[in-house]
């Protein structure tokens, strides 16, 4: 146990975030660099080393926390890397980007603070690596097996990794022209500076990972040239397909899909342009859907100097306490202010939008909503509510649907849906097709970081299982563990 009285000597204590005015001038990370280190032993040491640690449960990776919450207190950084890593390809990116739902099972939270579990773990990563202690680990030999992955998002990343550690050979393909996926340009630079990404994939390329960037399976090479060429494929192509809004005036210019939006801005950050093509500058922003990618647009929309911002969330607000329907350990529906949502706007709920106004020249212009209710269940227009408010850039960042149907990769691969839609799969992440496997978004549906690198993993051990018979890889998760979906 790290100290047996630290949860009574020690408040929470969490990072720092940059002065507004400040942040929203630039596009770096909102936290003060190095704020957590001088603090982060007495945080760990909160952590009671419960007998039975509920922060396993509420992650999905099976985390190692209270071990490494000991080395940390103790500031055994190398020590405290080594269990880290053992359940965790990417602590760096689940430490800046998972909603933390160990911290919503953690025992002390039943009825104190719970373990800054989510600070601690980021603490760790960017001292190992800026000690050295994260090197490649390359296989001492290899399978002679090959293995494509499509999709070089979490999940993709974490399998190409487990599996090319495994002595196979691995290719992964991506179809933007940089590795990533939603990690690179869907995730503002303001969340997650790029450079956590970059020195991830050089890391693999010492491994031995081979990255194609700029190739669609589907589109430039066909679902069956690639099962030629591989002995197995792991298909991580997450769940691009976005939920649109059909009511009059959609088609007017001004309103874009999120993901039309936030990759424009990041793609500003790698120098690929000067400025955005679709900037928030000047003009009055509305964003519908109330989740982490609506925040996401906030925060950029800020720093491109819009003249207003207005999130729409169609559900009521949620309750700052656990509600009776959400006990501890389950992961509850919070009110939640953002980094993003500190910065300024408004935020409405229990709204939908009824149609859009434009101008003459075809341009949005004003957005029309009404307050709605649950009536016998459903969400039902509450008359007499309605009303304008302005809006000459709308994005829509209500979630996903699914998998990309439109490049040909379900279809050329035959691969079976289940019955919400995503690729269907087996206890052991294998598709209806022999050889092909899927994990993440493509499979699960839309979630979060930490459940994509969890099915990453778990999809690895199946595929080394297929080629070899056997597997020593870690796998955390199986497919039908639907719970924490979000």
């Amino acid at each position: 146990m790290a100290d047996p009285k630290g949860f009574l000597n020690h408040g929470r204590e969490v990072a720092q975030t940059r002065p507004v005015g400040e942040r929203v001038q630039d596009w770096n990370e909102v936290y003060v660099p190095g704020s957590l280190l001088p603090i982060i032993s007495k945080q760990a040491s909160r952590c009671m080393d419960c007998g039975i640690p509920f922060c396993h449960q509420g992650c999905p990776l099976g985390n190692l926390i209270p071990e490494w919450n000991d080395f940390a207190y103790r500031e055994d950084w190398s020590a405290a890397s080594e269990r880290l890593h053992a359940t965790n390809n990417f602590p760096e990116f689940t430490g800046r980007l998972c909603p933390a739902p160990c911290e919503s099972a953690c025992v002390l939270g039943i009825n104190q603070p719970a373990v800054t579990i989510k600070n601690v773990e980021v603490s760790i990563i960017d001292k190992a690596w800026d000690t050295g202690d994260v090197l490649p680990q390359a296989p001492e030999r290899l399978s002679g097996k090959t293995v494509a992955v499509i999709g070089s998002g979490p999940a993709g990343l974490a399998a190409a990794q487990q599996l090319t550690r495994a002595g196979h050979t691995v290719a992964v393909y991506e179809r933007a022209d940089r590795i990533g996926g939603l990690l690179r340009y869907g995730i503002p630079e303001f969340k997650m500076e790029k450079r956590h990404i970059n020195r991830r994939i050089e890391q693999m390329r010492a491994e031995g990972t081979k990255f194609r960037t700029g190739v669609e399976i589907g589109r430039d090479i066909d679902a069956a040239k690639l099962r030629r060429r591989y002995d197995a494929v792991v298909i991580a192509a997450g769940a691009t397909m976005a939920r649109d809004l059909p009511v009059p005036g959609r088609e007017l210019k001004g309103i874009y899909q999120a993901m039309e939006y936030l990759p424009l801005a990041n793609k500003v950050q790698e120098g690929d342009y000067v400025t955005t093509p679709v900037s928030a500058e000047g003009k009055h922003v509305v964003v519908i859907g109330g989740g982490d990618t609506g925040a996401d647009c906030v925060g950029t929309a800020h720093r491109q100097g819009a003249a207003s911002v207005t999130q729409l969330e169609i559900m009521p607000r949620p309750g700052e306490e656990r509600s009776a329907n959400q006990p501890w350990p389950t992961f509850p529906m919070l009110y939640k202010v953002t980094s993003a949502h500190e910065e300024g706007g408004e935020r409405v709920y229990a709204v939908s939008t009824t149609h859009f106004e434009g101008d003459e020249d075809g341009n949005v212009q004003s957005l029309h909503l009404t307050e709605v209710e649950f009536i016998e269940g459903k969400l039902t227009p509450k008359p007499g509510t309605e009303r304008k408010i302005p809006a000459q850039l709308v994005t829509l960042a209500m979630g996903f649907t699914g998998t990309d149907r439109e490049n040909g990769l379900v279809e050329q691969f035959a691969l079976d849906l289940d019955e919400r839609g995503n690729v269907a799969r087996d206890a052991e992440f294998q598709t209806n097709v022999p050889g092909v496997f899927v994990a993440g978004d493509a499979g699960r549906g839309q979630s979060l970081i930490v459940w994509a690198i969890a099915e990453g993993r778990s999809a690895a051990r199946g595929v080394d299982t297929f080629l070899t018979g056997a597997s020593d890889l870690h796998s955390p998760i199986r497919p039908t563990d639907r719970s924490l979906t979000v």
